[in-house]
């Protein structure tokens, strides 16, 4: 009852902020001299969780239809499509949300109306907000806000409680003033149509401004506004045809209920009990309190519960219960009030031996003139099952059915609790599928999707008792074993666990083939609760992919130290790019044909203000892996161009560029941007690339590629030679330059297969007439080798290093260039 409680509070309060703050909104957005806001600064951009509780209606007047809707909306109306008229909905959405759209519309502002549904015999109040809105294509949208109030009323409740003959349910339909202009009818029994004259189904949903019954006349209406008014009961007389009609009105808010009753007294005690019960569709029976025995049951009892009339007849109503409820059951039998209400669920058994759940409710009368006990039957079997399944799905993962990360961390709270009560250890093992990104992107995401169920369920045969398997999101898993002996057993388990995981997969007639790779955490030395074990885990994982993949690694304390290093540069990182610590140095390109310098590499350095200089091989790739590389990487061109710029025109400038900035999708316009504002030429700008830009979504980055080279960029490959180095990247795009890697420089005079490597990549060049340039030359002895192989263009400290920009012109004036711009 506290959860109940404390979920109620919560939906009231965010009903009381949420409102005010769509008001606040809607109002925020009406421009001087508009009618209305328009529908893009209404409902586009910030409404967060409120997009959840939306409808989105399009039309005038009181032609609406449902556009759009969110989840909780969906589940209020009873349907998740889009884009259906409003006749197609509850009838008690559809009346609520015309109502609210239509005032909303013809007031020009936002309109709050009052929904009641009734739901499995409960009546759910809730608040819906109209928000007009103009939309540029024309025509009006209505945002219309809703979500239920705490309170909720029970029909049972009003039936038992009021009368015994016919029973309606009203709710009150306001007009734009919010005074009560009409009523129509949520609920009522067999009964009620009966007294009224109407056919049950002709009745239902009805408004009395149509007309056609008793209910609709001047007097009663009169009588139903005031009662909503004041909020209290009243009781009053109507007669027609011959017979006299009592009415008994209680309001509960803006919810009417009425009883209707056959005072003429030759009927008034067969029209009680028939309207009550015998064609009442809920199952009902009348037992003897004192006996046990049934009195009376309707066809609904017989139909849902199975037994003959006479066999029912003929039971004790103990015969219903399962014999584990019997005690209970006997006591809420001696407890019988006037009145009775389930203060729990109950098992009943019906005919075939089968159990179902039910909620009862009771009250004392006399029948045929001994005391007696009138019983009412809601069957609320399906719906535990739901709510089963809706708290199943809470703990465990949709497409795997593995435990999820809320349920794997409550069972690894648990074992760890239980495993330091008795001295045992408890392992975490996080799991990583190696290349599974690969078969997403060759596949398709349909295609891993069934991968990862597979995976899942090899994990499950392998992951046995107290020990656990969860899927924590995308293809990580994780592993609890409890009761660990001793390191070395979870060093068996994990070892198989990746040969499991690594054998074949069949999927659709494919063979897909993939690893994995683990870390691994041991309480209670690597950690004392499950955040920190799943933590050091996270770090051993790491470090395993680090080691080559398809291995499993434990933590150790060092790992921590390197996390924590980790997370300080990154801190320091994003100081350093907002304060301006980074500078550009620049390493010449000397042409080996004339001696003279055509460029300059511009080279990343971060001179941090306490640890000085940091090499770009430790910070690179974290500035990658945060994201910051994209607004470094507009720096530095922009920076490059900038200084280029002064340089003579014949002089390059060459720009290395990072595989993430291929991501953001807006390189072209960087590049085009840092050119118009420094007024550079495109033929002196030069962008090196490595392979790894060809390595994920190949025709997005070949075509900023090309975009980039219709501008008049050189682009250029460097380190080829290392890696893949597949020379189908040289078919998929035409290259300016390759720039062969220091490492086969360095041992050229010393090892025939290095020569044999540059003579080939300069061959290729010439064939290909792309121009090459080998990187790290630091002896004479290098530059003879290369200018005999044909290589065109080299840099290395056999020249320079990388110097800051002011000693450029220095560099210049030293290889026999001019040290101003040319005439």
């Amino acid at each position: 009852m506290g959860v109940a409680k404390k979920q109620s509070a919560k939906l009231t309060t965010d009903m009381f902020e949420d409102v005010p703050v769509l008001r606040r909104k809607w109002q925020a957005a009406l421009k001087p001299g508009e009618r209305l806001p328009r529908y893009e600064d209404v409902m586009l951009g910030s409404l967060g969780r409120l997009a959840d509780h939306m409808v989105l209606l399009n039309g005038d007047n009181d032609a609406f239809a449902v556009s759009r809707t969110g989840r909780y909306a969906q589940k209020w109306l009873g349907d998740e499509r889009w884009d259906i008229p409003m006749h197609v909905l509850p009838p008690d959405c559809a009346t609520v949300l015309t109502e609210a759209a239509s005032n909303a519309v013809k007031n020009s502002r936002p309109y709050q109306a009052v929904a009641h549904c009734v739901r499995d015999g409960m009546v759910r109040t809730y608040d819906v907000l109209a928000l007009p809105t103009f939309s540029r294509w024309g025509g009006t949208l209505v945002g219309t806000y809703v979500n239920e109030r705490g309170a909720q009323y029970n029909l049972l409740d009003a039936i038992f409680s009021t009368t015994e003959d016919g029973v309606i349910s009203v709710s009150t339909i306001r007009d734009a003033s919010g005074a009560p202009s009409d009523f129509q009818i949520v609920h009522h029994n067999e009964g009620a149509a009966k007294l009224l004259k109407v056919p049950a189904q002709g009745l239902q949903w009805r408004r009395l401004s149509e007309g056609g019954h008793l209910l609709c006349s001047e007097l009663v209406v009169a009588r139903l506004r005031e009662a909503v008014a004041k909020g209290v009961r009243d009781q009053f007389e109507i007669d027609s045809d011959e017979r006299s009609l009592r009415l008994g009105v209680t309001a509960f808010g803006d919810i009417l209920s009425l009883t209707i009753s056959d005072v003429t007294p030759l009927k008034r005690r067969e029209a009680s009990f028939r309207l009550l019960f015998d064609s009442n569709p809920m199952p009902m029976w009348v037992f003897d309190p004192e006996t046990t025995g049934f009195l009376k049951v309707n066809d609904a009892a017989v139909q849902h519960y199975g037994y003959s009339r006479e066999k029912f007849l003929s039971m004790k109503i103990r015969e219903m219960w399962p014999q584990d409820e019997w005690v209970s059951h006997s006591q809420a039998l001696r407890h019988l009030g006037e009145h009775y209400q389930s203060g729990r669920h109950w098992r009943h058994l019906r005919a075939d031996g089968s159990e179902i759940c039910v909620l009862t409710f009771g009250r004392r009368l006399s029948f045929e003139g001994r005391n007696a006990y009138l019983v009412a039957v809601v069957d609320i079997t399906e719906r535990l099952k739901a709510e089963a399944r809706i708290a199943y799905m809470a703990h465990h993962d949709g497409l795997t059915n593995l435990a999820n990360r809320e349920l794997y961390q409550e069972r690894l709270q648990q074992a760890l609790e239980g495993g330091n009560a008795d001295g045992k250890r408890v392992a975490v093992l996080c799991v990583d599928l190696d290349l599974f990104k690969n078969v997403n992107d060759s596949y398709g995401h349909p295609m891993g999707d069934r991968l990862l169920r597979q995976v899942a369920d090899r994990l499950q045969s392998h992951v046995h008792g107290n020990n656990l398997a969860a899927r924590l999101g995308g293809d990580e898993f994780a592993v609890i074993l409890t009761s660990i002996a001793s390191p070395n057993e979870t060093s068996d388990f994990a070892g198989r666990l990746i040969h499991v995981l690594s054998q074949p997969y069949e999927i659709d007639g494919n063979e897909v083939v993939i690893g994995a790779s683990i870390g691994i955490a041991l309480s209670p030395g690597d950690g004392m609760s499950g955040e920190e074990l799943l933590r050091n885990a996270d770090m051993a994982l790491y470090r395993a992919k680090q080691d080559g993949r398809g291995v499993h690694r434990f933590f150790e304390p060092e790992m921590d130290r390197q996390a924590q290093k980790r997370r300080d540069m990154e801190l320091d990182l994003r100081h350093a790019f907002a304060n301006g610590e980074f500078e550009l140095h620049y390493q010449p390109l000397v042409d080996i044909a004339s001696g003279r310098i055509s460029g300059f590499e511009s080279l990343l350095r971060w001179r941090h203000p306490e640890k000085g200089m940091i090499s770009p091989a430790e910070f690179v790739p974290i500035a990658e892996d945060i994201g910051l590389i994209t607004s470094i990487g507009e720096w530095v061109l922009r920076e490059a161009c900038n200084e280029a710029v002064k340089w003579p025109d014949q002089v390059k400038v060459a720009v290395n560029l990072s595989p993430v900035q291929f991501r953001s999708r807006n390189l072209v316009q960087v590049v085009i941007s840092a050119l118009a504002n420094s007024g550079l030429s495109p033929k002196r700008l030069e962008l090196e690339i490595t392979e790894s830009v060809f390595l994920a979504e190949t025709e997005a980055n070949l075509a900023i590629l090309h975009q980039l080279r219709e501008l008049g960029v050189s682009i250029s490959m460097d380190d080829f030679g290392t890696g893949y180095s597949s020379l189908s990247y040289l078919r998929s795009f035409p290259f300016d330059k390759i720039k062969i890697d220091r490492s086969f420089v360095k041992d050229l005079a010393k090892r025939s297969d290095c020569l044999a490597i540059v003579r080939a990549i300069s061959g290729l060049g010439r064939s290909l007439n792309i121009t090459t340039t080998a990187e790290g030359v630091e002896t004479v002895d290098q530059l003879d080798w290369l200018r005999a192989e044909g290589c065109n263009e080299v840099q290395g400290f056999l020249f320079s290093g990388a110097k800051p920009a002011a000693e450029v012109e220095q560099l210049l004036f030293r290889f026999g260039a001019r040290s101003s711009k040319a005439a």
